[in-house]
């Protein structure tokens, strides 16, 4: 294994970012009117998510920029920026059907947590972030580097926060190379040794309270990275879950450490309207903690969507324990919850025919059989 085996675009540092901005779009000013138009002429307070479909949307001459922009973070640098999306005379519930139909027309969205939710409001609800079930985007507190349990993911902006709430991204790719290059024993210790990770008690039925995988793999020539150190943490209080040792405790602090260097961590502050996504096979994203505004409706808000494009890539089969497929165009990755029913099923199965998308048999079962 050497440092060529896996060059890629998203093998970025910061000085690279802002050398190129290819990965920063702009909505022009008539695409944003035009798309603002078609999210309140769909937008129905009473009608569920589920019911929407991409034709409820013409979404104009946005579209372009939004799908240029998906294609620059999945199959690029890692990362992309949209900047004008509808805001100003939009209401919150507005801006996350906006989210909810750009997912529409780009994948099938993936359910995020215990209560199967397939898009996240990212507020502060008190959340106790370090808790055994606790999740950073309902805290106000400063986050881990982690990633998501998604092929891409998108954020948009709503309102920021009255003073904190910086965003963070490394890229998981350049961090492995620099580890390499000055640890290339805790590089081996990343790659060929499994972590556990908690599920942080939103695992469905059949799923156990952790899983297992490496921090970093390759399939089809491309470098995957995992990580979340406060799901390794969490883990090591679980039953059955076999203590870090000092090699991989290392290789986390080292890490954490590369991704922190000025050199490597790109950050920003969203502004309302802005729209990030990230590649969470090559990125890895944190947060500052945060400071709100009294006012209720001045409070910081992000609409958070987990997306399987219809275009994605083969995951390495130390994936799919937790994606539950590793194809190409697969209906893969998220956190079904305690309520994945039919009604989700349902939902799934129609925007994979919707994208000629596959609805794999899940892995372990795969692996049973």
């Amino acid at each position: 294994m050497t440092i060529n085996d896996f060059d890629t675009r998203a093998a970025w540092r910061v000085d690279d970012l802002k050398a190129d901005r290819g990965w920063e779009f702009n909505v022009a000013d008539k695409a944003r009117e035009q798309m603002a138009q078609a999210i309140k002429k769909a937008f129905d307070p009473d009608r569920p998510l589920f019911d929407y479909t991409m034709e409820d949307f013409d979404l104009g001459p946005a579209w372009g920029t939004i799908s240029a922009a998906i294609k620059e973070a999945y199959h690029g640098r890692g990362i992309a920026l949209i900047h004008g999306l509808p805001r100003d005379g939009i209401s919150e519930q507005e801006f996350e059907l906006m989210n909810w139909a750009i997912g529409l027309h780009s994948g099938v969205a993936r359910p995020q947590g215990k209560m199967t939710q397939y898009i996240s409001p990212v507020r502060d609800v008190g959340t106790n972030y370090r808790a055994s079930n606790g999740r950073g985007y309902s805290s106000n507190a400063k986050l881990d580097f982690h990633t998501d349990g998604c092929d891409f993911v998108t954020l948009a902006c709503y309102n920021k926060a009255k003073s904190g709430g910086q965003s963070m991204i490394s890229s998981s790719v350049k961090a492995f190379q620099v580890m390499l290059e000055e640890r290339p024993d805790l590089a081996e210790v990343a790659h060929y040794e499994n972590y556990c990770f908690s599920r942080q008690q939103e695992a469905a039925e059949d799923e156990a309270p952790f899983y297992a995988q490496p921090l970093i793999d390759f399939a089809d020539g491309r470098m995957f990275g995992k990580w979340n150190r406060n799901r390794v943490r969490s883990a090591q209080e679980l039953d059955g879950v076999p203590k870090l040792t000092e090699k991989q405790r290392d290789a986390m602090e080292l890490l954490d450490q590369i991704l922190s260097r000025p050199e490597n961590m790109y950050t920003m502050y969203l502004q309302p309207g802005d729209l990030q996504i990230l590649n969470n096979h090559v990125m890895l994203h944190s947060r500052t903690d945060y400071v709100d505004y009294d006012e209720p409706e001045k409070k910081r808000l992000l609409s958070r969507l987990w997306m399987a494009p219809k275009d994605s890539v083969r995951l390495p089969e130390s994936w799919g324990h937790f994606f539950r497929a590793i194809e190409p165009g697969t209906v893969r990755g998220g956190i079904r919850g305690h309520h994945h029913d039919e009604a989700c099923r349902a939902f799934e199965r129609r925007q994979a025919k919707a994208h000629s998308m596959t609805i794999a048999q899940p892995w372990d079962e795969r692996q049973s059989a």
